[in-house]
């Protein structure tokens, strides 16, 4: 995906791509095409400092020029959203870690081992679903926003390890409940929101790889585009002016 291309463009290419990741994901001789497959999707949802690449991404058009206001602006009037950017950015990233490092990789959460409850500035450690207006209002308000890049920038980092030393049989594995059990135990999700734990415990690997680790990033990052499209006023062909080299 070299030279240029639009935002329209580059999102049908990459759901094109994640079609054809869920096709080849549960046929272990296709291991390696999976892999590969899934390191190029996944990069593209985080900042090209994941992965040094000279390629523009999902997370780089987001921030590029991006004003405070706009990402912290509560609510919102986009189509499927009211949230603020900075909600949505915070919780891919931590259903992310929470289903990437304790129900695949069975260890804690980055959010917790790396101290990020304390450097994002937020009295929240669930996932955000379930959140009252008033809550997700303070989250947008309060969040640091250098601290949240830089959290997701660590669960994107630690989700490509864990994924790189799956076997290729990992993938049919079904959630264990006791790793259900642990993130209820953390608190990972409010009351309100409990259908999420039966979600992830219903899947597979290759389901939590397939969602949470990519697709829910691609449609948050898009509803975040478009807010700031939105409220910066940017044309849809201005998105992405730039997507790798010539």
């Amino acid at each position: 995906m070299n030279g240029l291309m639009d935002y329209a463009t580059l999102k049908d290419s990459w759901n094109d791509h994640h079609k054809k990741l869920t096709g080849l994901i549960l046929k272990p001789n296709e291991y390696d095409h999976t892999l590969a497959l899934f390191l190029n999707q996944h990069a593209l949802l985080y900042s090209s400092k994941l992965t040094r690449s000279a390629q523009t991404t999902f997370e780089d058009a987001l921030f590029r020029d991006a004003e405070e206001d706009t990402l912290r602006k509560y609510p919102v009037n986009v189509p499927g959203t009211i949230n603020s950017i900075v909600w949505h950015v915070w919780h891919i990233a931590r259903i992310e870690d929470m289903t990437m490092n304790v129900l695949v990789a069975d260890q804690d959460q980055i959010f917790f081992t790396g101290n990020w409850d304390e450097s994002l500035a937020v009295d929240y450690a669930h996932t955000g679903n379930g959140m009252t207006e008033a809550e997700i209002a303070d989250l947008s308000f309060q969040i640091d926003i250098a601290a949240l890049l830089s959290y997701r920038l660590e669960v994107g980092k630690k989700t490509r390890e864990i994924i790189g030393s799956l076997r290729p049989e990992d993938f049919k594995r079904k959630v264990e409940p006791g790793k259900i059990q642990k993130l209820e135990e953390q608190a990972a999700v409010k009351k309100e929101a409990s259908w999420l734990l039966d979600y992830w415990g219903s899947k597979t690997i290759a389901g939590l790889v397939l969602m949470p680790a990519t697709r829910h990033n691609f449609l948050h990052l898009n509803k975040s585009i478009r807010i700031k499209q939105k409220l910066q006023k940017i044309k849809d062909t201005e998105v992405f002016p730039m997507v790798g080299s010539e």
